[in-house]
């Protein structure tokens, strides 16, 4: 029988759950291999999580005591806004978790949060080919039809 999700915050006793979650994630999106996100970089975000000067936070989906998804978003000032806005950076599920809520799950908890933190809006982006996510994000938020432009420097 399967146990219901439960949606909480990260701690440090979760980052060798939380680790093969995130380096799927960065597979998911071509981060693998040869253009691996450097360990580095995960040690520092990682630590972020847990830095009180940072705005950047970490959820995760728990069920039958296995992490089963994670989320992580940060808080930024907007120009057209008096409170923050909620930018919702990385969310993964474990593939067979798909299609049973856990997404959802994490996004509503996002929203949860930001409310409570005052954040007048949440947002994210996915790539165009993510078609199985953005059946989710269809049901649960609004497309606000900008398109994102970005240069490496």
């Amino acid at each position: 029988m399967s146990h219901s999700i439960q949606i909480r915050p990260v701690t440090r006793e979760d980052f060798d759950a939380w680790l093969p979650l995130w380096d799927a994630y960065n597979a998911f999106y071509g981060r693998s291999g040869e253009t691996a996100l450097p360990r580095e970089i995960t040690h520092i975000t990682w630590g972020r999580f847990f830095d009180g000067y940072e705005p950047m936070h970490a959820l995760v989906a728990e069920r039958n005591d296995q992490l089963v998804g994670i989320v992580h978003f940060l808080y930024h000032r907007h120009t057209t806004m008096a409170g923050p806005v909620c930018y919702l950076q990385d969310l993964y599920t474990l593939e067979s978790e798909r299609g049973k809520g856990v997404g959802r799950a994490l996004i509503e908890a996002v929203y949860a949060r930001a409310k409570a933190d005052a954040a007048q809006r949440v947002y994210w982006q996915t790539h165009e080919t993510n078609q199985t996510a953005m059946k989710l994000y269809d049901a649960v938020a609004d497309k606000s039809g900008f398109v994102v432009y970005r240069k490496a420097l």
